[in-house]
Order: C-alpha cells, then sequence, then structure tokens
C-alpha cells in the first residue's frame, strides 16, 4: 500500500491559510500508511478543520485495517496467513475493482502475484532465493481467476483455488484511499480539494488561485530521492486522479543487474523495459493507480498502443532511447 508514486504537488499550493472563517482554502495533514497525506480543500460549512481531520484519519485508520499487508493485524494480512474471515465493504470494493482491471489488462495488472513480491523481496516478507524453479512454483497459484467471493450467513468470504494464494493491494490500494477521502469530501458538499495521500493524488474543482491545480513530475533518474529537486514536467489538472509508477526508486541491484518491483506476472519477474515512469490521468486515484502499473508492465511500444485506443485516459510516458530520455504524451496533458 505504501508505493511511491512520485508525484510532488507544487509548495507553492501548498502554503494556504487553513483558517476557515476568512474563506480561504483549508489545509490538513497528516501520517498514514507509512508516510504523510496532504488534503487542501475549500471550506466546508459546518465543519471544523480538527473535526474534518479526525473524520479523514478515521478512513484512513479503516482503510489500514483492512487492507494493509504491513499491518499485520489487518483483514488482508489475516486472509494471507490463512484464516477464513467475513470481508469488510473497503476490501470488498477493492477486490471487485482490482479483478476487473486484471480482466481488462490481460492479467498485467494482478493482486494476486502477492507471492512472486516476496519472492524477489518486494512484497511483505524477506527476499527469497530466486531460481526459475521457485518462480514456477509460485506462478502456479497466482491470477485472480482462481479468487472468488461467497456469499454466507455471516457474511462475505473469499475463496481460494490454492490456500497458498495470497494478495498485494500495494498497487491500488494508496489511490483507493485517495477516492475515499473525496468521497467523503463529496458528501459534505466540498466544492474543491486536493487529496494527496502518498504522492497519489485526486483533485477536484480549482486550486485557490481559481486556475487547475500544478503537479511536479519527478525526473526518474535512478537516485532522485528527493521529491521536487528535479522535475520532469509540471502537469495542470482538475477533476481527476492522477498516479505516477516508476522503477527508479524502489529496485536493487546483485550481481551488476538491477531488479526493479514491478513484476511481470506472465513471466514473474522484474520487468527490463526502457520504460522509466508512467503517468496516468482518469476518472478516478484507484483506476489511475492500477493503469499506471498495467502500462509499467506491459512497456512503452504496448503503453503506446494501449493509449492510442482509450481516450478515456491521459497519460505521460517517460523512457530512455539511445541513451536519452525521452516522453510520450496523450493530447490532452497539460504541462509546463
Amino acid at each position: 500500500m505504501y508505493r511511491n508514486a512520485f508525484l510532488l504537488l507544487i509548495a507553492s499550493l501548498l502554503l494556504l491559510c487553513s483558517c476557515e472563517k476568512s474563506g480561504r482554502y483549508v489545509r490538513i495533514e497528516g501520517f498514514a500508511q507509512g508516510g504523510t497525506y496532504h488534503v487542501i480543500c475549500s471550506p466546508v460549512r459546518g465543519v471544523g478543520q480538527q473535526a474534518l481531520r479526525a473524520a479523514i484519519d478515521s478512513r484512513l485508520q479503516a482503510i489500514d485495517f483492512s487492507l494493509s499487508g504491513y499491518n499485520k493485524g489487518s483483514l488482508l494480512s489475516r486472509l494471507n496467513a490463512g484464516e477464513d474471515l467475513p470481508l469488510d465493504s473497503l476490501f470488498i470494493e477493492c477486490f471487485t475493482l482490482s479483478k476487473a482491471v486484471w480482466a481488462e489488462t490481460d492479467g498485467a495488472f494482478d493482486p494476486s502475484a502477492a507471492p512472486l513480491f516476496d519472492l524477489w523481496g518486494f512484497g511483505f516478507t524477506n527476499k527469497e532465493r530466486v531460481t526459475d524453479r521457485a518462480v514456477d512454483s509460485v506462478r502456479a497459484f497466482v491470477g485472480m481467476d482462481r479468487l472468488r467471493l461467497e456469499t454466507r450467513e455471516d457474511g462475505t468470504h473469499l475463496v481460494r483455488e490454492d490456500p497458498r494464494m495470497r494478495l498485494n493491494f500495494n498497487a491500488v490500494a494508496q489511490g483507493y484511499s485517495c477516492d475515499v477521502v473525496a468521497r467523503y469530501l463529496d458528501s459534505l458538499g466540498c466544492r474543491a480539494y486536493l487529496v494527496d495521500i502518498g504522492r497519489e493524488i485526486i483533485c477536484k474543482g480549482l486550486n485557490e488561485s481559481g486556475t487547475a491545480w500544478r503537479i511536479g513530475l519527478d525526473k526518474p533518474t535512478d537516485g532522485n530521492m528527493e521529491e521536487g529537486r528535479d522535475l520532469q514536467a509540471i502537469l495542470e489538472v482538475s477533476d481527476c486522479g492522477i498516479v505516477t509508477s516508476g522503477n527508479y526508486r524502489k529496485f536493487y541491484i546483485e550481481n551488476g543487474q538491477k531488479y526493479a518491483h514491478t513484476i511481470d506476472p506472465k513471466t514473474g519477474r522484474p520487468v527490463s523495459h526502457n520504460l522509466l515512469s508512467a503517468t496516468v490521468v482518469t476518472k478516478d486515484a484507484a483506476t489511475a493507480d492500477a493503469y499506471a502499473t498495467w502500462l509499467m508492465v506491459v512497456g512503452v511500444d504496448k503503453a503506446r498502443a494501449i493509449l492510442a485506443g482509450r481516450p478515456d485516459l491521459e497519460a505521460l510516458l517517460v523512457y530512455e532511447e539511445d541513451g536519452q530520455m525521452r516522453t510520450y504524451q496523450t493530447d490532452k496533458i497539460k504541462t509546463q
């Protein structure tokens, strides 16, 4: 759940007054899901800043106890440990979305690949010894088609074809968290907001200056760990989710070879193509989160072909070609 999405909100927009009486936008910050979150929103009548923060914290805590693989007491962790438990609404919604995207992407996006992430050291356990035999063995029980939901007297349960199957929602849960907070703000009648959880974002309306929200994208060069130090582009967006996935911060070098955290479920191995990062702009943050992973799995050529047939998606791809960093962006992407 704590995958970096490499989005940086431009600092000037963060320096907003939190005084509700002034009519200026409210800024709320906190800690969640192994990092920080930021919410900037227009004032909500009848709801004070402290109450707003408490409600947001409560929703993020509920997600942590449902979907986090790092929280050993979460519903997900207990299911992965083999328990058979009734599912909550958060888990059901995230699972249903994930299975739909799995089918749409022909398995390129696959939360059931959790054992592969564990094997390669990018999951919830320590890295194991990787061999061809180990990879093939794990791939034998990976696939969202082998998981289903079943209604029983005490609620909805997860049914697995193989008891060794596990789930990892890291590639969708933070985006989903943004959407949960955004829906809460919508329920209050909030006319404009930006929700940033771990650099995954959903926004609505316009910023306090009356213009589109401005989002900085870090340049995807290995070792660029300082957010905002070296920007690739600045995007202007509104009424959308926006998430970036890339392989320049979460990787390791072993025997002179780079192993990135993006795993191709079909091969069972980290991808090794030239796509460095994929930023997706679409209707909500959960979908943007999942689709950004999809594009990173398939690589730049297939990603461009996908985008050509998907007018509902906007994207900016950064890739390496002939030793140089190049970009591809869809027509409606607005950059500075």
